[in-house]
Order: structure tokens, then C-alpha cells, then sequence
């Protein structure tokens, strides 16, 4: 059962970090919107915690290894940590102005995935410089590429 949880925390953990962190940044650099960011954050939080948690479920179930209450555990830690974590990039959008959110938001994800590689890394016996690096770049990426796409899209449909 403590497998099937740490599975979902930190499945839903990684997914809110980086999916609220590119649409966050795309949408900023796309519309400039606080209204449109706090949307996409909302949406992102029920939408996709759901989409993951089924995700994980199906994923489990095809492994034919799991009991039913490890697959419901490991799908609604999922759900939890996924919704939970992606509404805690409300609390800077709001009281914050938006360029600003957006820098305390990427700063707030990176380090909760720089934590959890941590744990992740010492969990195994390997050195966590690596799996921090190897997540943090990934992360980034996806933020770099989330920010020009925005900056496309709004340039494209002036």
C-alpha cells in the first residue's frame, strides 16, 4: 500500500509541476492575462488530476500485479496530490502582479521537483546531483519551449 501511494504523490507531484508550470508560462507569454492564467490553472487542477489519476489507474490495472485497493490507492493520490499541488500556483497569481507570480510559481515548482529528486535519489543509494539535474532540465524545457510558444501564438493571431 505505501509503494502504491508513493507512486501516486509522486506521479501527481512531478505532473503539477511541470503541466501547471507550461501553461502558465505559455499562457503569460501568450496573453498577458492574470483572468486567463488563474483559468488555466483552475482547469488544469480538475482536468488533468483527473486525466492522471485515471492514467495511473489503467496503468496499474494493465499490470495485472496490483490489488484493487492498491490501484484506488495509487489513483487517488494521484488525483489529491496533482489537484492539490497545481491550486498552490493560485496563491501567487493572486497576490501577486503576474510577471511577478509567474518568476515565484517556476521558483516554487523547480524547488518542490529539486525536493522530491532529493528523496527520490537518497530512496535508491544514487547521487542526487544527477536526478535533480536530469528532472530540473526536463522541467525546463518544458517552460522554454511552453514561454515561445505562447510568444507564437500571440504573434500570429495580432
Amino acid at each position: 500500500m505505501r509503494e502504491a501511494l508513493k507512486t501516486g504523490i509522486s506521479f501527481g507531484l512531478t505532473s503539477g509541476v511541470i503541466t501547471t508550470l507550461g501553461l502558465m508560462v505559455g499562457l503569460h507569454s501568450g496573453t498577458h492575462s492574470k483572468l486567463v492564467v488563474l483559468g488555466g490553472i483552475l482547469m488544469i487542477a480538475i482536468a488533468d488530476a483527473f486525466s492522471d489519476a485515471l492514467g495511473i489507474h489503467v496503468s496499474e490495472e494493465s499490470e495485472n500485479i496490483h490489488t484493487r485497493r492498491q490501484i484506488w490507492a495509487s489513483t487517488v493520490s494521484t488525483f489529491l496530490s496533482k489537484f492539490m499541488f497545481a491550486l498552490t500556483f493560485v496563491i501567487p497569481v493572486v497576490l501577486f502582479q503576474l510577471s511577478i507570480a509567474i518568476l515565484v510559481s517556476v521558483l516554487w515548482g523547480l524547488g518542490v521537483l529539486a525536493i522530491l529528486s532529493y528523496k527520490i535519489a537518497m530512496s535508491q543509494g544514487r547521487k542526487p546531483w544527477r536526478i535533480i539535474a536530469e528532472h530540473l532540465l526536463i522541467a525546463l524545457a518544458v517552460i522554454v519551449i511552453t514561454h515561445f510558444v505562447g510568444d507564437w501564438i500571440s504573434g500570429a493571431f495580432k
